[in-house]
């Protein structure tokens, strides 16, 4: 009776799974279900890959493999080992989550889910299943999600708070982009990526809302500095009352108010026309830049462009397309 190599019942969440025996036959019958594959793994390589349908082994369907054995033996050996493994092609969501810190330093506290799927199966049991060692599905969706929030965590890395909050959408689509290259690196395709939320610790949530009011994030993060300052001379051993007067008081001084030059009398100045744009939730006009409407607090979409190969809309800065990864102008 010939050998069957077949992927029994895999469950829904089940990514990758590996036939326990590794001495193979030719002539055996490998059985591959719709949305699977199976690549043939020998020496830290994969080689062959065979789609859905039924195989019978031959040197024909599977010439890397017996160009390896021949080399090997002299002639295509049997039973030949190689380890085969089932990747399936359907789309898997995961979970992200986890705890940066921004370009000044605040801590970032971030989650959300992605969609994925095995888009290249030999790159990905070579870089993944074999490379990694991750032959169970629970050792491979660890490995994907832990990948993930490790890029995901050096992307928001480059943020300030200010830009994280208050332009999630972009940052969303610069995240897809950054991940789109990183896990096409070994073998997986990223259908989407969203935050479900992005949050920061009280005091700089309270720090925050003072730079969103007065704009001077200088001078915010100027008196953050006197407070530290403040701290560490009472706890100096040999501080006196009174200790470090001579210091805090320049610290506290807001930064200088440069006054706008005197005009020039030679000629009158020429009325400035500002470009408005109209409010489409209270009506009113607002600057033509401008990101929320100052009157009812309405946020305005960012700005887009088309991508020239799937012609949906992506940010106006993104540098990459976030569904079909085509690189922007």
């Amino acid at each position: 009776m010939p050998q069957v190599i077949e992927w029994v019942n895999p469950g829904p969440e089940d990514i990758v799974w590996r036939y326990p025996d590794e001495n193979i036959t030719w002539g055996a019958q490998l059985i591959v279900h719709e949305y699977e594959v199976a690549v043939f793994f020998r020496d830290g390589k994969a080689y062959d890959v065979l789609g859905p349908g039924r195989h019978t082994l031959t040197t024909q369907n599977l010439p890397l493999l017996t160009k390896v054995l021949t080399t090997l033996a002299g002639y295509p050996t049997t039973p030949f080992k190689a380890t085969v493994i089932f990747v399936s092609t359907k789309t898997f969501k995961g979970l992200f989550g986890g705890r940066t810190q921004t370009t000044e330093l605040a801590p970032l506290m971030f989650r959300g889910g992605y969609w994925f799927k095995v888009g290249d199966p030999r790159i990905f049991v070579t870089e993944v299943v074999g490379g990694q060692g991750k032959y169970t599905s629970s050792e491979v969706n660890e490995f994907i999600r832990g990948f993930i929030n490790e890029k995901i965590i050096k992307h928001l890395s480059t943020y300030t708070l200010a830009d994280a909050f208050a332009n999630i959408e972009q940052v969303s689509f610069k995240t897809k982009a950054f991940l789109l290259e990183e896990l096409r690196r070994i073998g997986l395709e990223l259908i989407d990526l969203k935050f479900e939320a992005i949050d920061t610790t009280p005091e700089y949530r309270d720090r925050l809302f003072w730079i969103k009011q007065t704009g001077a994030a200088g001078y915010v993060l100027q008196m953050d500095t006197t407070k530290q300052v403040a701290r560490e001379l009472g706890k100096s051993p040999g501080a006196a009352v009174g200790a470090g007067v001579a210091i805090i008081p320049p610290l506290m001084q807001p930064p200088p108010v440069q006054l706008p030059p005197a005009p020039q009398p030679q000629q009158p100045p020429q009325p400035v026309q500002h470009q408005t744009k109209t409010c489409p939730n209270c009506g009113r006009q607002v600057p033509i830049d401008a990101m929320f409407c100052p009157y009812c607090g309405y946020r305005f979409p960012p700005p887009t462009k088309k991508c020239p190969n799937c012609g949906r809309d992506v940010p106006g800065d993104a540098l990459f397309c976030p569904y079909c990864g085509t690189k922007l102008a």
